[in-house]
């Protein structure tokens, strides 16, 4: 999937958040002043080329609604982040938290002992 701007990625989480919506229905969830439904029209086009989107036909309109969950595109973003900057090693990223004094070791603790037995539960 093509990597989105930050307005496909603000559009998109309105998707998450209201359900299937309508251009006009994107357009009301903005503050004053609001963009022009031309604008959101072509970002939610946007997604839909790009496959985030897709619609049903309601008479003339179309009603879109989000084809990639929420989590589904944090992992995918996180994956991404740690290919880039971590040179894919998840180790690192937990080590860089650690140190930084992000994670407490104790946290850093529990959360082994959580997967340990996630591990074994697996197994039985």
């Amino acid at each position: 999937m093509e990597k989105l701007t930050a307005k496909e990625e603000e559009v998109l989480g309105f998707f998450w958040d209201k359900g299937p919506l309508y251009v006009k229905d994107i357009v009301d969830l903005y503050d004053e002043p609001r963009p022009h439904f031309n604008t959101i029209s072509t970002i939610v086009r946007s997604l839909e080329e790009k496959g985030y989107v897709a619609h049903l036909q309601q008479g003339k309109t179309y009603q879109y609604y989000a084809l990639v969950a929420e989590e589904d595109m944090g992992k995918k973003t996180i994956s991404s982040i740690i290919g880039k900057y971590f040179k894919n090693s998840y180790l690192r990223v937990v080590s860089s938290f650690v140190e930084d004094g992000n994670i407490p070791v104790e946290d850093l603790r529990r959360l082994l002992d959580e997967v340990e037995q996630s591990q074994k539960n697996k197994t039985d």
